[in-house]
């Protein structure tokens, strides 16, 4: 099976390097199929805890991504960062991108507590947001029309690639 395998082995990094990764990244390319088995992949802003990834969206019920996973739980989630670009020596051709990214495979459930969607948004003003920010009031009134969900890990890959090597 390649879901989850790596090639290039000297690109690879330990699962603990990519959840580091996972947890400091911004933007989370998640992937679905839909029902004639097209994909579709949405970017979302997330929160990795807990061995988990929470990712949210809003008041659209009728959404592509939530049609696909009500039929199919199935995710790949994918989170990068590019860097440079190496020039190569001789040809354009061995120029080297540097880069980190992973990529996981799992299982997407919906969570409707409101204490669970609170701690989120609680999480993503820390993780997005600025300390200075003041608000009127606190709490989060629109939490019955947000769908909270959270991405169980089956399988997790991460690659770090730090330019030319020659």
């Amino acid at each position: 099976m390649m879901r989850g395998h790596i090639q290039n082995k000297r690109v690879e990094i330990s699962d603990e390097e990519a959840k580091h990764f996972l947890k400091m990244a911004k933007v989370a390319h998640v992937a679905t199929v839909d029902e004639e088995g097209f994909p579709y992949v949405i970017p979302l802003i997330y929160i990795f805890e807990e061995g988990k990834v929470y990712l949210h969206i809003g008041n659209i019920r009728d959404s592509h991504f939530w049609e696909n996973i009500k039929k199919n739980p199935n995710v790949c989630i994918e989170v990068s960062e590019m860097g440079d670009l190496h020039p190569g020596k001789k040809y354009a051709c061995q120029s080297a991108l540097v880069y980190t990214s992973v990529v996981l495979f799992g299982k997407i459930n919906r969570i409707e507590a409101d204490e669970k969607k609170a701690w989120f948004f609680d999480c993503l003003l820390e993780k997005y947001g600025n300390p200075d920010w003041t608000f009127e009031r606190e709490g989060y009134p629109i939490l019955p029309k947000i769908e909270l969900f959270e991405v169980q890990i089956d399988k997790i890959t991460g690659k770090l690639n730090e330019g030319l090597m020659h």
